[in-house]
């Protein structure tokens, strides 16, 4: 038997195990990185539920969340790099692990989000004012956002990642309302201004809740399909008439 037949002979069951070993260490982490995202959309769903119910235990207990939830985005990211290199992935696997490390921080900014919600609403706990119809609309949307969301990450489903994205300029339509709501609600209202304007902190947080998530389904749709949709809207409003 030649020589270069028998050093090759070994390599091909170190090469399965390491194939094995990568398979095992990716479905591990996508497993960490959606139960992160469950985690962080039912913050959000939590930190709605207090604008309206705010009370001091569940403000704290956002907060407990959101700190357990950036701890483990650090640790998901330390894992990435120590697969990306030990194993050096490539082709799929590689497109894999930069979605886990992108969507692992937007998770992460989904839960500061969420913190930030709380702690707006510890300031409005004494303050009985109508919230406009525009934020009201905001408030029942973006749970909405979050289930489906949830659902294109879980199932990997393209569809439903591109309904996040349409649902995603909704509110941002709604979030430019609730401004205008509030502008002319501010001009009768002069002396409790500074109030209102803590409704449009939580509508501005909303909106880049719209956006995080939007983002995450974008990277949902490239993984599965290749596609890069970030920009698509601007390429088509940008077309020549």
């Amino acid at each position: 038997m030649p020589d270069s037949e028998k050093n090759a002979s070994p390599q091909v069951p170190l090469r399965v195990a390491n194939d094995i070993q990568l398979d095992h260490d990716i479905a591990a982490l996508r497993r960490r990185v959606i139960r992160e995202a469950s985690r962080a959309t039912d913050l959000i769903r939590q930190s709605l539920m207090v604008l309206t119910d705010s009370t001091e235990a569940g403000i704290n207990e956002i907060r407990e969340i959101e700190r357990e939830i950036d701890e483990e985005e650090v640790r998901i990211e330390e894992e990435c790099f120590r697969i990306m290199a030990l194993q050096q992935p490539f082709g799929s696997d590689f497109r894999m692990l930069t979605f886990c490390l992108k969507v692992n921080s937007d998770i992460e900014r989904l839960a500061d989000h969420a913190a930030s919600i709380a702690k707006i609403s510890k300031k409005l706990m004494e303050i009985h004012l109508t919230w406009p119809k525009a934020m009201l609309e905001m408030i029942q949307r973006v749970p909405l956002m979050c289930d489906e969301l949830l659902r294109a990450v879980i199932s990997a489903d393209p569809d439903a990642a591109r309904e996040v994205v349409a649902r995603d300029k909704a509110i941002d339509k709604l979030d430019k309302q609730v401004f205008r709501e509030l502008t002319e609600i501010i001009q009768l209202n002069a002396g409790d201004a500074s109030k209102y304007m803590l409704m449009y902190r939580v509508s501005r947080e909303l909106e880049r809740v719209g956006d995080l998530l939007g983002n995450i389904a974008e990277d949902i749709i490239y993984l599965v399909t290749g596609d890069i949709v970030r920009h698509e809207h601007k390429a088509v409003s940008n077309k020549p008439k």
